[in-house]
């Protein structure tokens, strides 16, 4: 993995993306508490996932545009996997629970795994890789959870 510099995390990008995880956090253990109100709590917390989906998406885009390292073939490849989880999370918000759920799920795995393949091909800050490992892994166990709460 190529690596800009190992970096400690920038403050600000700290602050944004684990803030960006509150809504995760407050919305799974609504669902799972407030047996009235699950599936509007996960109805909720599934649009957020869309929502979020959709954003990391366009990570791809701007990274594609801006590294010089990509051949032509890469950077048209990193074009069209940005809006991939886009039009991965749009279904999602139509869907039920049993089936949001999961499609979102895979969108957030398979956007880690794209990263993956950028990082082996561009050079990334060092924070960059485990930052959206540990955002990934928070929204797919709560996206979970808020499966097996009751929304279902």
């Amino acid at each position: 993995m190529n690596e800009r510099n190992s970096a400690a995390l920038p403050v600000t990008v700290a602050w944004l993306g684990y803030g960006g995880l509150l809504p995760f956090v407050a919305l799974m253990p609504a669902s799972l508490t407030d047996h009235h109100h699950a599936a509007l709590w996960s109805d909720a917390l599934y649009a957020y996932g869309a929502i979020i989906l959709s954003f990391i998406g366009a990570l791809h885009w701007g990274l594609a545009m801006s590294f010089s390292e990509l051949s032509e073939r890469q950077r048209s490849g990193h074009f069209a996997w940005s809006v991939v989880p886009a039009l991965i999370a749009w279904p999602a918000v139509l869907f039920s629970p049993p089936l949001a759920a999961p499609l979102l799920v895979m969108g957030f795995i398979a956007h880690y795994l794209q990263d993956l393949l950028l990082a082996r091909r561009a050079t990334l800050p060092g924070w960059y890789l485990p930052l959206r490992l540990r955002l990934t892994s928070v929204a797919v166990v709560c996206l979970v959870a808020g499966f097996f709460a009751g929304g279902a």
